[in-house]
């Protein structure tokens, strides 16, 4: 990356931050009243994937999914309408943060079942396949989604067909509130890809560059006919499972030792800083423009008028 496009990345990795921790606190006085499931910790996986697609490539995601409709570059105002239920949300306020989408984004949506997403990237895949656009498929989820069917059955048929699909497997350490460790059998993720005879490959999911670099070889891979890549990018989770976790089950100090070494914007500032890429007035305006654009995009948002009910059904096939 260049650095303009790395300063460019952590205005946005700021900005998923600013985002996110804002989110939580409306959700906190009921200004938001749907669940949230915060990305801290995972925004260099977004933001260098993304850098690495094409502008006609998908994306879709788990239901830990803001930091990949920011990276895809959807107005905050329209997720913070989305996630308050106003009319001026992505989605007419009927997804809440679970569950929108955004295509004129190449956002495909986010997913409440776990690992369901696999399945809707594969088909994203497979239509590429004939509309001849040439694009490839992104679909992420979380580690605990390696052991759900529909994740086994897409990669599957990807593997068959040659998709191309990029599996992003995002590793914080936690299934839910259950240890990565314990659910599978000893060995690296990546290692599952083998079975069905594609690549499986791992990074480091708080350096950006090498997400990047490594989504990049994934995705020309596919482009170039290879099919799907698995990609394990490990990463630590800053924060609860859900806005309302009480995380009794982490380890005492493990998150305050994991922002401490692992916090990707930290981890970035420093690279900016030390290569120079920019100097710390330049670093402080961005993450003040940061802050304050999320404010406004929430004030903006909340002053619009709320879904109308009756609408609800609108656009919902069964």
């Amino acid at each position: 990356m260049t650095g303009p496009e790395t300063v460019a990345a952590f205005r946005t990795m700021v900005t998923i931050r600013e985002f996110e921790n804002h989110a939580a606190q409306l959700r906190n006085r009921g200004v938001i009243v749907c669940s949230l499931h915060l990305a801290n910790g995972h925004e260099a996986i977004a933001v260098g994937a993304h850098a690495a697609l094409g502008s006609s490539d998908t994306v879709n995601a788990t239901y830990r999914g803001h930091h990949w409709a920011i990276a895809c570059g959807i107005p905050l105002g329209a997720l913070f309408g989305e996630f308050m239920g106003r009319a001026t949300g992505v989605n007419g306020g009927r997804g809440g943060a679970g569950f929108f989408a955004d295509p004129d984004h190449r956002f495909l949506g986010e997913n409440g079942i776990v690992g369901a997403g696999a399945a809707i990237g594969a088909g994203a895949a497979l239509a590429a396949r004939y509309d001849g656009s040439g694009r490839i498929a992104l679909t992420a989820f979380g580690d605990g989604a390696l052991n759900q069917g529909a994740v086994h059955e897409a990669m599957s048929f990807a593997a068959i067909l040659s998709l191309p699909v990029v599996f992003v497997c995002e590793n914080n350490g936690y299934a839910e509130y259950t240890p990565t460790e314990s659910m599978f059998p000893p060995g690296p993720l990546e290692s599952r890809a083998a079975i069905y005879g594609f690549p499986g490959v791992a990074v480091d999911g708080g350096d950006l560059r090498a997400v990047r670099e490594t989504v990049s070889e994934a995705a020309a891979r596919a482009r170039a006919g290879g099919g799907p890549t698995l990609v394990v990018a490990t990463a630590r989770r800053l924060a609860g499972h859900h806005t309302h976790d009480a995380e009794q089950y982490r380890p005492e100090g493990e998150k305050a030792r994991w922002a401490e070494e692992s916090d990707p914007i930290i981890r970035l500032r420093a690279a900016i800083l030390g290569e120079g890429l920019a100097d710390e007035d330049e670093l402080a305006r961005i993450e003040g423009d940061a802050r304050a654009d999320v404010r406004a995009a929430a004030d903006a948002a909340a002053a619009q008028p709320a879904s109308d009910p009756a609408q609800l059904e609108q656009h919902v096939y069964g």
